[in-house]
């Protein structure tokens, strides 16, 4: 061990110290010469690497965007069949009125193109505790935030909501 240390130590004093400096500038200017020559041999990769992924990141964030409105309409919808629902089950309910609660409630979302079913219609002719089914559906082409839906162009959002009528006939 010793002897590799006393070796290191007569290398590094071998000398004088004009000709260790003229080593160094020798191996940085060669060193600088290959990290150059590299450099100009890749300046083109970072260019073909964009073009190769900037295709599937954008399809990406553009499915994003997509799943992201179907998922939030949705919510919407849901709760806007819930809100006719309630309007449904209760005395003197009739089917312009479900459908005006559910039209208001997603007109103020920024939402249209909506279909509200009402089951039974009218509301009203169901019994005590008979089911009242209030569906409501869109096309996801009319709210879509893309001008042409990649992923979900055409599929039909679908929301129901069933509510026992409360009144007594």
């Amino acid at each position: 061990m010793s002897a590799m240390s006393d070796s290191k130590i007569s290398i590094e004093n071998a000398g004088d110290a004009g000709t260790q400096e003229k080593f160094s500038q020798i191996a940085d200017g060669k060193v600088e010469k290959l990290f150059r020559s590299c450099r100009r041999k890749r300046r083109g990769a970072a260019v073909v690497e964009f073009a190769v992924v900037a295709p599937v990141f954008i399809m990406l964030v553009f499915g994003m965007i997509e799943y992201g409105r179907m998922v939030m309409v949705q919510q919407l919808m849901v709760n806007a069949s819930r809100e006719g629902a309630r309007v449904a089950v209760l005395d003197g309910a009739t089917t312009s009125s479900v459908q005006s609660q559910v039209n208001t409630f997603l007109s103020n979302a920024a939402i249209s193109g909506q279909t509200v079913t009402v089951n039974p219609n009218p509301p009203s002719s169901a019994g005590y505790g008979a089911p009242v089914t209030v569906t409501v559906t869109i096309p996801f082409s009319s709210v879509s935030w893309l001008p042409s839906p990649m992923y979900l162009g055409g599929k039909t959002l679908t929301a129901t909501t069933v509510m026992r009528r409360e009144t007594v006939q």
